[in-house]
């Protein structure tokens, strides 16, 4: 079985179709000890066979349009925040105090891109000055696990460097062993679900759906711009007081509106909201936003016939499935960092491949769960994790030697510009290539939180 038969696999696809999947192989792209290259490619290529076959369903084509996989196209896509170009300006991706850290024993990752984020790591330090020799001071007389403990207790992110063999003996790892890479759940028998047949070019097969976008950082906001692109008409949501990092929200943002609503005070023009929404996409931690009724089972009763989509770090089971993640604190815990580096010297994947990987995969199964509905209806629930995801990466992904590739020179050929509220954007084109499908958004990204809350 192919990575990509088995990425599809796991989305409950039919095994026949994996055949309209093929491959350009570039040597070069996404270079690592790991299987990273492979990993991306059955990620895209599962999620570009998931809109080709919805596509193919609902305009009445006898065959599934065939899927193209181009390793440039995906390595481009994988580090699209990193391609990003405002006005000729490189992004910003991590903060200061977002970074690997020498402890008395060994090593610790913490995150601080968001300003509640550092402050709680700060306070959980003692409230030591923000200057980045000072926190090393502290760390430095501290064991990791005690920082791990220490950080999480005050609501920041931070987290000891292990070997794959210590994340193995983990609690956390070993309740994740317990789930598939793609969580599938059906939640009641509302009847079929009826879409408008699709003509005319290119074939949207997320046309006319809405998606109500509850998701920040990389993971989830890759998946909602990919259904943006299969062109789903996606509204992201955010409260006021959480402003997303300008450079982050111009790379996710393609293909989507922003509006800022307190789900608390608005809850009127929230529910207005869900009423007309045909998937929830939410990325925040396991029942953190239960309290609103955005529960699966809360959800489907209040809108039969909903999508339910969640992606957290960690996973919605085990003792770490209520804590904040992200895809570099993840690397750190799995053993990634050590495989791809040292336990003297840590390294990184060449890219955020959990964010991005289980991003597609997390777009994949919204369009698979719709296609399953045209058929068999019922409200569904389905749910990917990072930390799922890398153990696919570590021990599931093989590192398969190719034929006769191609040479992979750089992203060049899949970038593009376009003008937009935000200024000149350079970009990474789409990865999700199917014949007849989009090449490109239907807008690029614009400024965080100005469009009204409502569909259009």
């Amino acid at each position: 079985m192919t990575d990509i038969e088995s990425a599809w696999s796991a989305l409950g696809g039919d095994p026949a179709l994996a055949a309209r999947t093929s491959t350009v192989v570039r040597e070069g792209a996404l270079t690592a000890r790991l299987p990273v290259r492979e990993l991306a490619r059955a990620c895209v290529g599962a999620c570009a066979l998931a809109a080709a076959e919805l596509g193919a369903r609902r305009a009445g084509l006898p065959d599934v349009p065939a899927v193209r996989v181009d390793d440039g196209a995906v390595a481009a896509a994988f580090a699209s925040e990193r391609l990003l170009r405002v006005d000729g300006r490189a992004p910003v991706s991590f903060a200061p105090l977002s970074r690997l850290w020498r402890t008395a024993d060994g090593w610790v990752r913490t995150h601080a891109n968001y300003p509640h984020h550092r402050a709680r790591l700060l306070a959980a330090l003692g409230q030591v000055s923000e200057d980045v020799s000072a926190v090393q001071a502290v760390l430095a007389g501290r064991s990791a696990a005690e920082i791990e403990e220490n950080v999480y207790a005050a609501g920041g992110l931070a987290v000891a460097l292990r070997t794959r063999e210590e994340w193995a003996r983990h609690p956390q790892a070993a309740a994740l062993s317990q789930r598939p890479l793609v969580e599938r759940e059906r939640l009641d028998d509302s009847p079929a679900r009826a879409l408008a047949p699709l003509t005319g070019t290119p074939l949207l097969p997320a046309a006319g759906l809405r998606v109500l976008d509850l998701t920040r950082v990389l993971a989830g906001p890759v998946a909602t711009r990919t259904l943006a692109l299969l062109g789903a008409e996606v509204l992201r949501i955010d409260a006021p007081w959480l402003p997303e990092p300008a450079d982050q929200h111009a790379d996710t943002g393609f293909g989507k509106r922003s509006a800022l609503l307190d789900l608390a005070a608005d809850r009127a023009a929230f529910e207005d909201l869900l009423a007309g929404a045909d998937v929830v996409v939410t990325g925040y931690r396991p029942g953190a936003l239960d309290r609103f009724g955005l529960s699966p089972r809360a959800l489907a009763a209040r809108r039969p016939g909903i999508v339910v989509a969640q992606i957290s770090a960690w996973g919605a089971h085990g003792p770490w499935a209520t804590r904040r993640g992200f895809d570099s604190l993840v690397q750190v815990a799995t053993g990634i960092a050590i495989t791809e580096g040292s336990a003297a010297e840590p390294g990184a994947l060449p890219a955020q491949a959990l964010d991005h990987g289980t991003g597609y995969l997390l777009a994949a199964a919204v369009l698979r769960a719709v296609t399953e509905q045209t058929r068999q209806g019922g409200s569904r629930c389905v749910r990917v994790a990072l930390a799922r995801t890398a153990a696919w990466l570590t021990d599931g992904v093989r590192d398969t030697p190719a034929g006769s590739p191609e040479t992979y020179e750089g992203p060049g050929p899949w970038l593009a510009e376009a003008n937009s509220a935000l200024g000149r954007l350079r970009y990474a084109r789409p990865a999700v290539s199917f014949a007849g499908g989009p090449t490109d958004w239907a807008r690029p990204a614009g400024p965080w939180g100005a469009d009204p809350a409502r569909w259009t």
